[in-house]
């Protein structure tokens, strides 16, 4: 099972061989820089996802990093305090899930095209993923979308 602990910021772990592999799961602090750590996690996954299973869609990557970083800014935004971070490889779908410490589910807004106050974050997760499902945990709640790969 090849297994790498990445090093210099939030905890991570990138399993590229074995039982459950391809996966990434990474632990944030929900504070400043963790929209781009998780990007970068996210990009870094992709990258060695792209060795073995090409994906089939020229927007895909992209796609993907989109909706991490729209989930993640979310959580940042509405959940202070840790989020997770995980994506795994099932069949042609790549699952994103972030985990916060806000049980309530997401919320569509409307955008804000003045003051720069968001609303459009969730609107865009809905639009790219196939399937979207929000389930709420005891201390928080899990967002899952799938994107084709």
């Amino acid at each position: 099972m090849d297994t790498a602990v990445l090093t210099g910021g939030p905890a991570m772990e990138l399993l590229s061989e074995g039982l459950g592999a391809p996966h990434l799961r990474a632990d944030f602090d929900g504070h400043s820089g963790t929209i781009a750590q998780a990007r970068d996690a996210a990009d870094a996954f992709l990258t060695t996802l792209a060795d073995t299973e090409p994906p089939a869609g020229e927007r895909s990557h992209d796609d993907v990093l989109l909706v991490v970083s729209e989930l993640v800014t979310n959580a940042v935004r509405h959940a202070p305090g840790p989020l997770t971070l995980c994506l795994a490889f099932t069949e042609d779908r790549v699952q994103v899930t972030v985990r916060d410490s806000d049980p309530a589910p997401p919320k569509p807004r409307q955008a804000d095209l003045n003051s720069g106050g968001g609303g459009f974050g969730w609107s865009i997760v809905e639009r790219i993923a196939d399937r979207l499902s929000v389930h709420p945990l005891p201390d928080g709640k899990e967002v899952h979308a799938f994107l084709p790969w």
